[in-house]
């Protein structure tokens, strides 16, 4: 069986982003590590401003899946790209499901698609979130 995880980088929020993700779907963080947490490289020391930004954190939000993050490492000349072509789609059980999760989700978002029975059959609905995530929630609605 495959599982996929996203992994979701950030420009130096991770830490903030993933509270209000815990907000969002609760649970605990199975890890939180710092880059200041990763074997020293006297070579190429990780600097200062990198210490205490997030090297990676999960949040296990289902039975089989955890939402993942970093922030990037720009002193290794990476930069998070927060318009990609991914987009997460959350199904959910009902639409009371998705209407509880949506108002928790959609607050300082932006809403790419109002949540609506659409035409073919589903309950659904799209967002970008506050921190450039973008989301669609949907629910069977037989």
């Amino acid at each position: 069986m495959i599982t996929i995880n996203p992994y979701l980088s950030f420009n130096g929020n991770c830490q903030e982003a993933f509270e209000f993700y815990k907000s969002v779907f609760g649970g605990e963080f199975n890890y939180v590590g710092r880059y200041k947490d990763m074997p020293s490289d006297e070579e190429n020391p990780l600097p200062e401003e990198m210490q205490d930004l997030i090297m990676h954190i999960g949040l296990p939000i289902g039975a089989e899946t955890v939402l993942c993050g970093s922030d990037v490492n720009e002193a290794c000349g990476q930069k998070a790209v927060m318009d990609g072509n991914i987009e997460l789609m959350i199904s959910l059980g009902s639409k009371e499901e998705v209407d509880e999760l949506w108002a928790k989700l959609s607050v300082g978002a932006t809403i790419t698609m109002a949540l609506e029975v659409a035409f073919w059959g589903d309950y659904f609905g799209s967002l970008t979130d506050k921190f450039g995530t973008r989301w669609m929630l949907i629910a069977s609605v037989e």
